[in-house]
């Protein structure tokens, strides 16, 4: 079997029979998972469970002696964390015994997308990369994205200002940018039930105070005789 059929899987080695019978006997608490998200999802890099990432193109090279893929045309990517589509994608993999994915560049048009759950239980809100190229190190789950990049979330959008500009979104989803950049923060317009919720409220202050005020007190006149 070609290594490239392994993309983007990760699966531990499978245990001995003598290794299954001393885990029954002996049973350790289940590392938590890691619930940092990246641009291209939440890893979970202490699961035991396989990830499988599925490549789908109009064409496929496989270079077996130096562990390298290419994939090109109408490029697709369905992973249970993210969706990438590109013109190209190169994946390199690693060499030895395990192996499994080292770096994947994509090139062309690239836009990668993942939905960040909500932890309050609402809609999950989704984060859209744009740029020409997108390089994903699996290492260090950092994406790189150049070529006039963008990235976008909820809302808010972040756009380079010039084609050299790198944006480097980090495991933790963190944003870094290298070269000239524009933010825009977008904030709806109210609509008219919450302007009238909003005069209401204030009508209730101003009744509410008026309530409240309360004439000074004054004394008693007095009269003094000589």
């Amino acid at each position: 079997m070609l290594p490239f059929c392994q993309v983007g899987q990760t699966a531990s080695p499978s245990p001995s029979p003598a290794a299954k019978k001393e885990k029954k006997e002996k049973s350790s608490p289940k590392p938590s998972p890691d619930k940092s998200a990246s641009l291209l999802g939440p890893t979970n890099s202490q699961s035991n469970e396989p990830i499988t990432t599925e490549i789908y193109a109009d064409d496929a090279f496989f270079d077996s002696n130096k562990n390298v893929g290419i994939f090109s045309g109408h490029v697709k990517v369905a992973d249970p964390r993210f969706t990438l589509q590109a013109e190209k994608l190169t994946v390199y993999i690693t060499k030895g015994q395990n192996q499994g994915l080292e770096k994947a560049v994509a090139e062309g048009n690239v836009a990668v997308v993942r939905d960040r759950p909500d932890p309050n239980g609402g809609p999950p809100t989704r984060a859209v990369g744009l740029s020409d190229q997108a390089t994903y190190i699996a290492t260090t789950g950092d994406v790189e994205l150049r070529g006039s990049p963008r990235v976008q979330e909820g809302v808010n959008t972040h756009i380079a200002t010039s084609p050299d500009t790198v944006m480097v979104v980090n495991q933790k989803g963190q944003l870094t940018t290298h070269g000239p950049s524009r933010t825009e923060i977008r904030q709806e317009p109210k609509t008219d039930d919450q302007k009238g919720d909003q005069k209401d409220e204030n009508k209730d202050e101003k009744k509410g105070g008026k309530k409240n005020e309360t004439k000074p007190a004054t004394s008693p006149k007095t009269s003094a005789t000589p």
